[in-house]
């Protein structure tokens, strides 16, 4: 049985075995890397920014030319938060006006354990399970002028978001991810993806040792009262916008709450 990667814990314990993070960052961005330290809960001190950020797992390659960070993401489903942090340990790099210079190439993957909640800045919904952002631009035949290497990755591991056309290198990862939260037992994933098999092998329920365990079911408790706020406050949300004359169906999706949720609210109490 698998425990679930969307648990901090079992994440972190996951991610940071340099051998998964080598493997997870090759077969994303197609790079070789070797790294001696991976951090968990990364702040810098002083601040990078006027956000005295943390990252949920940061590493440096031993030759210096990478930074990764990822993100694992449950609730918070901001891309502007997301954009700060990766632009930060980029502009951080400029020591001084006399040489623009990036000695290190900014390599950042999110996870999200849930489907999106929001839509496209042009109100279209996104329905992709892997996004790819890099800051090259494009000239007016489209096609990619390769300046900087920095590049971001989006994972959703929600079946919401199937598409057959995923190259196997992505596929296997959001297999996983997904498999450990809901398919933990019965689960079908590529064991000849080493990095696959070796997370596997860590997140095996029967193996974790009793701190892990520990933290795990406190983790949970966390996401329950979190989840519980969070609802809360969504019904505050459809009972402002049921006041205002907005269809069932539009709360619905505004909110994720049930149809059904959404008919019982008294706007008048």
């Amino acid at each position: 049985m698998l425990a679930p990667l969307d648990n901090e814990t079992i994440f972190k314990k996951a991610f940071t075995d340099k051998f998964v993070f080598q493997q997870f960052v090759n077969d994303l961005f197609d790079v070789e890397i070797i790294v001696d330290k991976i951090e968990t809960e990364k702040k810098f001190e002083p601040p990078l920014s006027p956000i005295n950020f943390e990252l949920d797992i940061y590493a440096e390659t031993s030759d210096h030319k990478f930074i990764i960070e990822i993100q694992k993401i449950d609730y918070d489903y901001n891309f502007d938060r997301f954009l700060d942090y990766f632009l930060t340990l980029i502009a951080n790099q400029q020591k001084s006006a006399s040489e623009y210079k990036f000695i290190q190439r900014i390599l950042g993957i999110v996870v999200f354990s849930r489907p999106y909640r929001f839509d496209q800045k042009d109100g279209l919904p996104i329905k992709d399970n892997v996004l790819i952002m890099d800051f090259n631009p494009r000239n007016f035949n489209g096609e990619l002028i390769k300046i900087y290497e920095h590049s971001m990755i989006f994972l959703n591991a929600s079946k919401k978001y199937q598409n057959t056309e995923t190259p196997k290198n992505y596929q296997d990862w959001i297999d996983l991810f997904y498999a450990s939260m809901n398919e933990p037992v019965n689960y079908k994933l590529n064991l000849n993806n080493k990095g696959v098999a070796k997370v596997i092998d860590i997140i095996n329920y029967d193996k974790l040792d009793g701190e892990t365990l520990q933290k795990m079911k406190e983790d949970e408790m966390r996401k329950v009262v979190i989840e519980l706020d969070k609802k809360e406050e969504r019904f505050e949300i459809a009972k402002k916008l049921k006041k205002l004359g907005v269809s069932i169906e539009i709360i619905a999706q505004s909110t994720q709450l049930q149809k059904q949720e959404i008919e019982k609210i008294d706007i008048n109490n």
